[in-house]
């Protein structure tokens, strides 16, 4: 075999193998472009699935019970539970301005330090209301006595744990409320440790002797 005819065949080979080359990367390429394929529509069906899942929730939820979430009035069901919001750091005096006096502004109250947002409940915590004692102040120590007038304070010295865990509870309400929500904190002034308690509003009852 001559030295041309052995150039021209490896020649060939070359180019044989470089078609086949191209056939296999084309075919590589179409798998890989069917594969991708199948994962966007499977992912597009679960997506579909999830979104008529959730709109079967509210609609059957409604149609059943007149509400959006099978009667549920938690926390959750508030909106700006689930908007991030800026928490603001209130001094006493400017809490005291949000104390449902006047009627453009919101009402605030305090437990334990925590600002909330009881606008909501204006029928209840403004001036006048039921509740309009607590708005625009921390008067924790109110929450666990029930000394709405000596005891307006966030002083909880000498409480029992019984009362602090009331306070808490209260906390805990707010926190967890339908329709009031937290807004920030408040800065408390300091307790002098040597003032006297706040006055109890619960007198003794006078006991009478035991009937012989």
């Amino acid at each position: 075999m001559g030295e041309q005819q052995v150039k021209q065949r490896n020649a060939n080979k070359s180019k044989n193998g470089s078609s086949e080359n191209v056939q296999e990367r084309s075919h590589f390429e179409k798998a890989k472009t069917s594969t991708r394929g199948k994962q966007a529509g499977l992912q597009q069906s679960i997506v579909q699935g999830a979104l008529l899942f959730i709109l079967f929730f509210f609609l059957s939820s409604y149609l059943v019970t007149d509400t959006w979430l099978w009667g549920y009035n938690g926390k959750y069901s508030n909106w700006r539970q689930w908007v991030p919001r800026r928490q603001i750091v209130l001094t006493q005096k400017k809490l005291a301005q949000y104390d449902g006096t006047d009627p453009t502004k919101p009402i605030y109250l305090a437990v334990k330090g925590e600002v909330f947002d009881v606008t909501a409940g204006r029928p209840f915590y403004a001036r006048g209301g039921g509740y309009g004692f607590f708005s625009g102040r921390d008067a924790s120590r109110a929450y666990a006595t029930g000394c709405f007038q000596t005891h307006l304070t966030h002083d909880l010295r000498g409480l029992t744990p019984q009362q602090l865990a009331d306070v808490d509870g209260w906390a805990k309400f707010y926190h967890n409320h339908a329709k009031y929500f937290k807004i920030g904190t408040v800065i408390l002034d300091p307790i002098d440790p040597d003032s006297p308690l706040p006055e109890d509003c619960h007198k003794p009852v006078e006991q009478k002797p035991a009937s012989t």
